[in-house]
């Protein structure tokens, strides 16, 4: 049953800002739309812009899907699918000053 449980909550923990990043989407959308609506309308002289409504919908959607895509990096970080460039550095091993077989450092005499 505690697995279910905490199945259950991971899986709220993606669901909820998916539907925040919808929401926002649909809040720009429709401030677009009424914009672009009353510029057809010939009773209204300057069309008003829904500027609230469309910078509220753009931060949910910009968190919503900064978080999802958070998620799944760090997901994949953790099962080692990142190609090499997003993969943590890892410090290079330490290089021998002595050269070894016949190189092209100096013999002691």
């Amino acid at each position: 049953m505690k697995l279910i449980l905490s199945r259950l909550i991971a899986i709220l923990l993606l669901v909820i800002p998916g539907i925040g990043a919808a929401y926002g989407f649909l809040l720009m959308k429709d401030a677009l739309y009424n914009y672009f609506a009353d510029m057809g309308n010939v009773s209204v002289q300057t069309p008003h812009f829904g500027w609230g409504s469309f910078l509220i919908g753009f931060i949910l959607f910009l968190l919503g899907i900064s978080f999802i895509g958070g998620w799944i990096f760090f997901r994949d970080r953790k099962h080692n699918y990142l190609s090499s460039r997003f993969r943590p550095k890892r410090p290079r091993p330490p290089r021998h000053s002595e050269t070894k077989g016949g190189g092209t450092g100096s013999r002691p005499e």
